[in-house]
């Protein structure tokens, strides 16, 4: 099922968001570089402002989260573009100390117009992304589960607990992953609307 892409601003100012993006053209970005551990260094980030982390997997061309954003004065659309772009720059940066010039190569001709007036040398990922806002336990419950049985529906793992980046570990066993997450469930308690 392909979600719609958005590019219309989040009015909201806080809430907890099912977000995709996706590595342009589909391309296995995350898994050539090994660049998982960049989308980590964006979550301590949005951690480190206050939001909370409450579901992830990274697969080797995409990525799912589930974040809460508490009350912020900076759009949530920036936000999540400006993680993207942080995550962006590390991926090009190994991609050159790969000497991956043919992949690189690829990713410049893929540059719109538009972009490269702004001086974008590389598309890394799809211009916009997935997002649903969750207003539902059974609506976290939902996109949770879709979320962590990615990897098995890929062929990746037998047990959605297996694949390392994912927060499936800790919601099926108890015990934190390579990423340490809250659940959806102990998000009830937390007051997104209070700023940081």
């Amino acid at each position: 099922m392909k979600q719609m892409s958005v590019r219309q601003q989040i009015q909201e100012t806080n809430g907890v968001y099912f977000i995709t993006f996706t590595c342009v053209r589909w391309l296995p970005l995350f898994e050539m570089v090994n660049g998982y551990d960049a989308v980590y260094k964006w979550f301590d980030y949005l951690k480190q402002q206050g939001h909370h982390i409450a579901g992830y997997v990274i697969m080797p061309n995409h990525l799912h989260a589930l974040i809460a954003f508490c009350e912020t004065p900076t759009p949530i659309n920036t936000i999540i573009a400006n993680g993207k772009r942080f995550i962006a720059y590390e991926l090009v940066k190994r991609l050159k100390d790969q000497n991956r010039g043919d992949i690189l190569e690829q990713m410049r001709g893929w540059v719109n117009k538009t972009d490269q007036l702004k001086k974008q040398k590389h598309e890394v990922f799809e211009p916009s992304f997935d997002r649903k806002e969750c207003f539902s336990l059974k609506f976290l419950k939902q996109k949770a589960d879709y979320i962590h049985q990615n990897p098995r529906k890929a062929g990746l793992i037998i047990l959605p607990e297996d694949y390392e980046h994912s927060s499936a570990r800790y919601y099926y066993t108890g015990i934190q992953g390579v990423y340490p997450v809250i659940t959806y469930m102990e998000l009830q308690d937390i007051d997104l609307t209070a700023m940081r």
